[in-house]
């Protein structure tokens, strides 16, 4: 009897679900949830875009190959569900990947491994089609050396070079956090899947969320801010984390994250790269069979 880990169908729900429980946690500073909302997107448009994009999730479980056109194909299928921009761009860079390399496994233990191969293993169509990706969802990036992701010439650069995502990820990694994911094993997902399943007994789901997204905040400098703003924000922001972190229990420090909310939604503030982090690690902890 096939094992139902490998199921396409049950891959993509976890990944749906991993989708759905991140934004509906909170308080997450600085984050859409189910009591807040921005200007132009809100917390609706990401239940849509989780909910919408399901065949594509269940395609890439019964994928190979073509990571570059499923992060595609999933960022066009989530703009046709939803008017609010670019809700789950750096998810989808985690979870197609994931998603793919759970079809391969036999058992909960093989994701890392299939993960890493899936990366490691992409081709110069796939850093096209991830070019591509960029300019229909419309996401603010640091250019990457000379290959201007709003500059179509670069897809001509990426040809002539020879360069696969893999190594786009390469040239990212030292200011990026999805592309330092792609290239160190996918270490931060993996972790806080972890934290995650840990926390849970103790605290229950939404907070498990919330502590585990505070404790990834304390210990990184969120990319999405330090496009936004700059790295001394990214790093403000950091410690403001580990501060509030260090002063005792979550019934303890509850107040404060919620003050700490609010601060970052007046100030425009999003961790958004933390959020596609915890994403990705409620998704492996949903596949390894985590129940709530």
């Amino acid at each position: 009897m096939k094992n139902i880990t490998s199921d396409p169908s049950h891959i993509a729900r976890c990944a749906q679900l991993a989708m759905i429980l991140e934004v509906s946690a909170t308080p997450k500073p600085g984050n859409i949830d189910r009591d807040h909302n921005y200007t132009d997107t809100r917390f609706e448009h990401f239940l849509a875009s989780a909910v919408g994009v399901y065949p594509i999730l269940e395609k890439a479980a019964r994928s190979k190959s073509g990571v570059g056109a499923l992060i595609h194909e999933a960022v066009a299928e989530s703009g046709k569900w939803q008017k609010g921009g670019n809700t789950h761009f750096g998810a989808f860079l985690l979870l197609i990947p994931l998603v793919m390399a759970a079809g391969k496994c036999e058992n909960k233990t093989c994701l890392k491994a299939q993960a890493q191969k899936v990366a490691t293993e992409t081709t110069v169509e796939d850093a096209i089609e991830f070019y591509r990706a960029f300019s229909e969802a419309k996401v603010k990036v640091k250019p990457a050396d000379d290959l201007d992701l709003g500059n179509d010439t670069s897809i001509d650069k990426i040809e002539a070079r020879g360069l696969t995502l893999y190594n786009l990820m390469e040239i990212s990694r030292n200011y990026d956090m999805i592309a330092e994911e792609w290239t160190n094993g996918f270490k931060r997902t993996f972790e806080c899947a972890a934290s995650i399943q840990d926390k849970i007994k103790k605290h229950g789901i939404n907070d498990a969320i919330v502590l585990t997204f505070m404790e990834l905040l304390s210990s990184n400098k969120d990319t999405f801010i330090q496009t936004k703003f700059d790295s001394n924000k990214a790093q403000e922001v950091s410690l403001r984390a580990k501060e509030i972190l260090q002063k005792g229990d979550f019934d303890e420090i509850r107040d404060e994250i919620h003050s700490f909310d609010e601060e970052l939604l007046n100030e425009g503030v999003n961790p958004g790269s933390t959020a596609d982090i915890i994403i990705a690690g409620l998704f492996v902890s949903l596949f390894e069979g985590m129940r709530f």
